[in-house]
């Protein structure tokens, strides 16, 4: 039995891993809960699809501005001040859009930019977070708080499905996830492991410049470029896989759907019994392994020739997305000193893939059909293979992920 300090410090640990939960499952939940009323924000504003696209461009445009800063600002505040300021900055952001889907375009702007600032920079750091604490454990677990995002996300999407059944007006829906929001996290936050001191440093200058200095170190950017290619994998079956179903299959509406549903539950189940994996098999097999796989299941869902076979390569796709992210994510933070400079890059790198998947997609789906355009993320999946030796624990680090030499 352990005791003293130790049993402390296991303790701390502990609540530190269930506030990290929190917070993941409340940044899906406000995201999801505000993609479930675009529709109804659409029809307020009486917008068309070209004009709802520059409104939604907003909130892409504050998480690109966030990202590269977060390492900094991570730096400065800590994970815990930092996730609280953004929650807030997030919530704010949602009761501005809440009043802009009764007041005018203006207020959505204004609030989707400051969601996407907020969001971003959370994003990070509940990352940092997520890796001391996985860190501190001796278990490979960050995937696992990647599927408590997810189920955030679920969460968002239901309620919001309610919230539209029973005629809930936008602006109160929006406004009651704010309050939601500033209300968890905060609370959460308090949980989260102290923040550590940062490496040395010659003045204020030195400790702004450092996390940015990780945008030059080779191991960094090659993590990120993993990021990105597991990153575009997983946007692609997220943004494109029912309609691709749907159009290559000549399928119901209903198997496009079923086919999702199959590439995300794949993904989630593989993101919580994944980490297991890892531990006993090492970071970088398994992270080979799993671009393998969904090399395999995206090769079965666009040339399988029938149905049943796609669904299975949906499986295998989802199950081979999985780890790729959340994976990078505990790689850039091998050492906690300078882990928020290196998730911000990475962060940065791989959030690209989710902005610029869905119009390429669409670009090469226009030409060869979107089915076929899907094998854009095969190409990126064998770079991913090549570049996910890059994730190996750093010599130095004896947590998590070191079984390979």
């Amino acid at each position: 039995m352990i005791t003293g300090p130790a049993a402390a410090a296991e303790h701390s640990s502990r609540d530190a891993k269930l506030a990290v939960y929190a917070v993941f499952i409340a940044n899906g939940f406000a995201l999801a809960s505000w993609a479930s009323r675009i529709p109804q924000v659409r029809d307020g504003l009486g917008v068309t699809p070209a004009g709802l696209g520059l409104i939604l461009l907003s909130a892409a445009v504050g998480s690109l501005l966030a990202m590269p800063l977060s390492g900094i600002v991570v730096t400065r505040l800590g994970e815990a001040r930092t996730v609280l300021v953004m929650a807030l900055t997030l919530a704010v952001g949602l009761a501005a859009t809440a009043a802009g889907s009764s007041y005018g375009v203006l207020f959505v702007l204004l609030g989707l930019f400051l969601l996407g600032f907020g969001s971003g920079t959370w994003d990070v750091a509940m990352n940092v977070q997520g890796a001391r604490v996985e860190q501190a454990l001796g278990r490979v677990i960050m995937a696992r708080f990647h599927a408590a995002f997810s189920v955030g996300t679920v969460l968002g999407a239901l309620a919001g499905t309610a919230m539209v059944a029973i005629r809930i007006p936008v602006w109160v829906h929006l406004l009651a996830v704010a309050i939601v929001v500033a209300v968890v996290v905060p609370t959460a936050v308090r949980r989260f492991l102290p923040a550590i001191d940062a490496p040395p440093s010659s003045g204020r200058r030195s400790s702004l410049s450092q996390p940015l200095a990780a945008w030059l170190e080779p191991r960094t950017l090659l993590i990120g470029v993993f990021t990105l290619c597991m990153a575009f994998t997983e946007g692609t079956g997220n943004d494109w896989l029912a309609v691709a179903t749907i159009d290559g299959y000549q399928a119901a509406p209903v198997i496009g759907s079923f086919a999702f549903a199959v590439f995300v539950a794949a993904m989630t189940g593989g993101r919580w019994f994944g980490p297991a994996l890892i531990e006993r098999f090492g970071r970088v097999p398994v992270l080979r392994a799993s671009a393998l796989s969904a090399l395999v299941g995206l090769m079965m869902a666009v040339f399988g020739g029938n149905l049943p076979i796609a669904l299975a390569g949906a499986a295998f796709w989802g199950l081979g997305a999985a780890l790729g992210f959340p994976t990078g994510m505990s790689a850039a933070a091998d050492d906690p000193r300078r882990a928020a400079g290196r998730v911000s890059v990475v962060a940065s790198i791989g959030y690209l893939a989710f902005l610029a998947g869905p119009p390429l997609i669409g670009f090469l789906g226009d030409r060869v059909g979107v089915l076929r355009a899907l094998t854009v993320a095969a190409a990126l999946l064998a770079v991913a293979i090549v570049t996910a030796g890059a994730c190996r624990p750093l010599a130095k680090t004896s947590t998590v992920g070191v079984a390979e030499p």
